[in-house]
């Protein structure tokens, strides 16, 4: 009965978050759903003010600085025109007339540097529809386009990448941002190479049967959209050097803090004052907390006189970090609810036994379920290292597997089954480009989940014969 309560409420929670309920509610409601399925019901003050609130505020504690950071920054690049900048630049250097790959290198560009998913996104959308039709490209490639670009191998697989799902696994496995930077790089060649064969396949067979971009009436407006971002100074003009110095901030400063600053300074001094931190677990994000602080820096002084309205972007940038934040917390929170079950034992000990003496498959299995589940990359990812991370490391450090190989291998995963149709990003996504799942979801799926989940599989076999690397 108690497995059983945990797969309804796992069912009504993929249900519900599909229909479009917030997580915010969806998640504590979904756990108490399990707790009185369970016969638990006389426990539930409790288990919500102790368990639930506890995994939410911990989660909060640990990521706050990443997601706010990395959604001020987001905010900064858009508005001080860098990320329009950098797109029609790589627009101009790859050619018009390549489309596809334009907005996919664009893409990448920004989200390998620290802008946030969503905010590529609304910046690019623009750029991809004018590209698009000068090329005679079908609209409803725009969607799989951007998807390829931001939310597969910049998001998961590039070695340093600033994204989330990058940090989530840090504190866990004592790793940082640059884990398993050779498989990662070519796990990212898999993914960019199959998801760019694939899109321009689709092309050419659009252009075959004589499909152009197509009659859309609901893009009449999206001329007087774009005057508006002129007038708020997101499309201004900027030299390409200065649109890519904060990119460069991101990335740079994170590898000097990681490879060169941190491993030669001695921490002994914070013992003193703080017994229970352990910097080994902390270092990569104290790295990615830094890099992102002075990126920011940089652009509100390299543009300074030039803003619109500079307490507008970063006070918009600022609260734009909350539902992201409080979405993923709130799904630790279900997590760890899940997890105080004693159903939760029988299916923790079925997922740990899928390859006992290769736990990077059934970690790899856990976090595409959860992932999926959940709709969410960065939830399933918490998820499962709440609940499993430990055993995962246990087991890794007895069949002498790399932590960086284990973090690399989550991360990657958590990137596979998220973007089934009911996950968030996927629903904003087409939101964004005024399309709908039947138009577009196809490519969505295959460059997000059909390449992503081979790519995956190939570093678990590289890893495997080869250690890290």
């Amino acid at each position: 009965m108690n497995t059983l309560a945990i797969v309804v409420s796992l069912a009504l929670l993929m249900y519900f978050a599909y229909r479009g309920v917030t997580v915010l509610l969806l998640a504590p409601i979904m756990g108490a759903v399990a707790v009185l399925l369970s016969g638990d019901g006389a426990l539930l003050l409790p288990i919500y003010t102790s368990t639930f609130m506890t995994a939410l505020s911990g989660y909060v504690l640990q990521f706050l600085p990443i997601f706010l950071l990395g959604s001020l920054f987001g905010q900064l690049m858009a508005d001080s025109g860098a990320a329009n900048t950098l797109a029609r630049w790589i627009v101009r250097t790859v050619g018009e007339r390549r489309a596809i790959v334009s907005v996919v290198l664009a893409c990448a560009l920004l989200t390998y540097g620290g802008v946030s998913l969503f905010v590529v996104a609304f910046a690019l959308y623009p750029v991809a529809v004018s590209l698009f039709k000068a090329a005679e490209v079908p609209k409803r490639l725009i969607p799989g386009t951007i998807a390829l670009g931001a939310f597969t191998f910049t998001m998961t697989a590039l070695p340093g990448t600033p994204s989330i799902q990058n940090a989530i696994p840090i504190p866990y496995f004592g790793t940082n941002a640059f884990a398993a930077p050779g498989l990662g790089l070519i796990a990212a060649l898999c993914m960019f190479t199959g998801g760019l064969w694939w899109l321009q396949r689709r092309a050419a067979q659009a252009k075959a049967a004589g499909e152009g971009y197509g009659q859309h009436e609901d893009e009449a407006g999206e001329a007087a959209q774009a005057d508006g971002h002129a007038a708020q100074g997101r499309w201004s003009v900027m030299p390409v050097p200065l649109a890519v110095l904060p990119l460069l901030l991101v990335v740079g400063i994170n590898a000097v803090l990681t490879y060169v600053v941190f491993p030669q300074a001695d921490f002994a001094f914070i013992g003193e004052r703080f017994p229970d931190v352990d910097p080994q677990k902390v270092l990569g994000l104290w790295s990615l907390i830094v890099a992102l602080a002075l990126a920011c820096l940089t652009l509100v002084v390299m543009r300074l006189g030039r803003w619109a309205n500079l307490k507008e972007t970063v006070n918009k940038g600022v609260f734009g970090f909350m539902l992201p934040l409080f979405n993923t917390a709130s799904e630790v929170g279900y997590g760890a609810i899940i997890a105080s079950l004693a159903g939760f034992a029988i299916i923790r000990d079925a997922v740990l036994n899928v390859s006992p003496g290769n736990p990077l498959i059934s970690e790899a299995i856990a976090m595409n379920i959860l992932a999926g589940i959940t709709g969410s990359s960065s939830g399933g990812l918490s998820i499962a290292l709440q609940t499993l991370g430990a055993d995962y490391l246990r087991m890794a450090n007895e069949a002498g597997i790399s932590p960086e190989l284990l973090h690399r291998v989550a991360v990657m995963a958590a990137g596979g089954m998220d973007t089934l149709p009911h996950c968030g990003a996927i629903i904003t996504l087409l939101a964004i480009c005024k399309l709908n799942h039947r138009q577009s979801y196809r490519d969505i799926a295959t460059v997000t989940i059909l390449f992503p989940l081979p790519s995956l599989a190939l570093v678990i076999l590289l890893g495997t014969l080869f250690g890290s690397f």
